[in-house]
């Protein structure tokens, strides 16, 4: 079988299956593992991908996703093309579960399914020390506005199973802009720095910490701004696992255990 993968996630879900021998092309961003930008062509990124060169390939199946506003268009692309895709729209943790779950069929490798979510399970879904108030974690996507997750992703699932709480929680929306006004006015315990499309190396703390608005805050006080690369935190596949770890040990730290 002839795969296109247009999205991180997608691709490390066929690799946890261990099925990347049937990919024949990738998005600019998929990077794991790191032998696939050398031996995959790549399609563009993100909206931009060249539907002309992922026709070119000859999939049988191209894994897209419509996670991202405006992935649509990709989608319009893709069956104007003729071409078998699956875009989920995945939101919540058990989403994951499914995706992973509906891509193990469509590569015709049902069984292997239930080993990779259980082993994300495992992680995410272990029991987390017991703490008397959790703390509040905000989880910037991106600074400038601020762009934090809502009750319907999979974030907000990740923080609560690890002892914390999702100060948005209480929004139904996958993710939403904020001002720096009110997300001084909600003063989290702790900020996460995981910028879409950005390195981890590349994050600075400093933007967070040394912006005005925040001055009076705890977490700036407590210099509390962590960065967890968005690979970890905002790619809906098996690293997830990573990204729960990363999570917990925050929060056991803000709770003194």
């Amino acid at each position: 079988m002839r795969v296109v993968s247009l999205n991180c996630s997608n691709t490390e879900i066929v690799q946890a299956l261990g099925c990347l021998e049937h990919l024949v092309g990738v998005d600019d961003d998929s990077d794991h593992p790191p032998e696939l930008r050398e031996r995959l062509p790549t399609v563009g990124r993100d909206l931009d991908v060249r539907i002309a060169e992922v026709a070119a390939l000859e999939p049988d199946l191209v894994l897209a996703s419509l996670t991202v506003p405006g992935h649509e268009d990709v989608i319009d692309g893709l069956e104007s093309a003729g071409l078998r895709f699956h875009a989920p729209e995945t939101q919540s943790l058990q989403d994951v579960y499914h995706d992973i779950r509906d891509i193990a069929g469509l590569l015709d490798v049902p069984e292997r399914a239930d080993p990779v979510i259980d082993q994300l399970q495992r992680v995410v879904e272990a029991p987390p020390e017991p703490i008397d108030t959790p703390p509040t974690i905000l989880v910037q996507w991106w600074p400038k506005p601020v762009i934090a997750p809502g009750r319907r992703s999979w974030v907000h699932d990740l923080i609560e199973l690890a002892g914390g709480r999702n100060p948005l929680g209480d929004h139904a929306v996958k993710s939403t802009p904020i001002e720096d006004e009110d997300l001084a006015e909600i003063d989290p315990d702790a900020v996460v720095i995981s910028w879409c499309g950005v390195q981890v190396e590349n994050y600075r703390t400093d933007v967070v910490l040394d912006n005005p608005n925040f001055a009076e805050c705890r977490f700036v006080h407590h210099r509390r701004v962590e960065p967890i690369a968005e690979c970890y935190l905002g790619r809906p596949g098996p690293r997830l696992a990573e990204g729960s770890r990363q999570l917990r040990a925050l929060i056991r730290s803000l709770a003194g255990c």
